[in-house]
């Protein structure tokens, strides 16, 4: 849902109709991503995917065509489906499809801004009667399946008699900018934490990365190169990152600040750097270890962010 978000909300600001699609239950389709969300637009527009895109086109046959409030829709995968879509087998799925502008209006922006999220639908036959959208201060009231499924911190769904509990946990994301044996050691041990690791050693790839990030996102600096890393640093401070890091001696932190004081730039009490809980770390593998034990730190408020 939250890669859709940005279009979806410029669709309705440009009073374009769009509908939005995600899974609410399968028998099947075991390795499905909870996160994932189909938009279309009338005229067979599509942005993003369900079920690797085997059920794309069931779906966008129906934009526009589920009614004023939406429609809980059965479909189903079939053999030739899976096998181009890379699935183990054919399966049947339970989408709901809701007009974006029928659900909550606030939705838009706690995903663009990569918030939790908890979406409580009302169903009667296969038709939606309403969508109440609830957040980390407001859970305690959708019920007790609700407040028990955003307690998992995860992306999950339930369907219970006519009603329809959908929970959206961002995945964090991990930037690192500039390569080499640390980086490639920081997205293997990032794998292990569930997170999606973009490594990146150019100044306009990274700063739009950086840009997107939320406070449940991490960047780490490992870039030789005191112009790449600078306009890093730059854009993570003008970000909503929860963690950076600056990896290099103090040599390289010192010209990184001065390239950064020359711009302006002066206030680095958010930037870790060295980055890294001192555990004695050597290699890269230990630094990386080091380093993502630090990010987790900053998350849950054991080290200052």
């Amino acid at each position: 849902m939250y890669r859709i978000a940005l279009s979806v909300e410029a669709c309705l600001r440009a009073a374009t109709r769009v509908d939005v699609a995600w899974i609410v239950a399968s028998d099947g389709l075991d390795d499905r991503d909870d996160n994932d969300a189909l938009a279309l637009t009338p005229g067979g527009g599509r942005i993003g995917s369900l079920a690797s895109g085997a059920l794309d086109s069931q779906l966008s046959d129906l934009a526009g065509r589920v009614g004023d409030g939406g429609r809980l829709v059965d479909l189903r995968i079939t053999d030739v489906d899976a096998l181009v879509a890379g699935l183990p087998r054919p399966c049947a799925v339970q989408c709901l499809v809701v007009p974006a502008d029928k659900l909550p209006g606030d939705l838009w922006s706690q995903l663009i801004a990569r918030r939790p999220v908890c979406l409580v639908s009302r169903v009667r036959g296969d038709e939606v009667v309403d969508t109440a959208l609830f957040d980390a201060a407001t859970i305690g009231a959708a019920g007790e399946t609700a407040a028990q499924l955003f307690a998992t911190r995860g992306s999950v769904t339930s369907v219970v008699d006519d009603t329809i509990v959908s929970v959206f946990w961002s995945v964090p994301q991990l930037v690192v900018v500039g390569r080499g044996p640390i980086a490639e050691a920081l997205a293997k041990a990032a794998t292990l934490l569930g997170w999606q690791t973009q490594i990146v050693d150019d100044v306009p790839t990274a700063t739009g990365l950086i840009a997107q990030l939320s406070t449940s996102d991490n960047l780490v600096v490992a870039a030789h190169d005191v112009d790449v890393a600078g306009a890093a640093l730059a854009a993570a401070l003008d970000s909503d990152v929860g963690y950076i890091g600056a990896l290099g001696a103090r040599r390289m932190q010192q010209a990184r600040a001065d390239w950064l004081a020359y711009r302006d730039i002066t206030d680095l009490s958010r930037v870790h750097g060295p980055a890294g809980i001192d555990i004695g770390a050597d290699t890269p593998a230990e630094i990386a270890l080091s380093v993502l034990a630090e990010a987790v730190a900053v998350r849950s408020g054991t080290v200052e962010r």
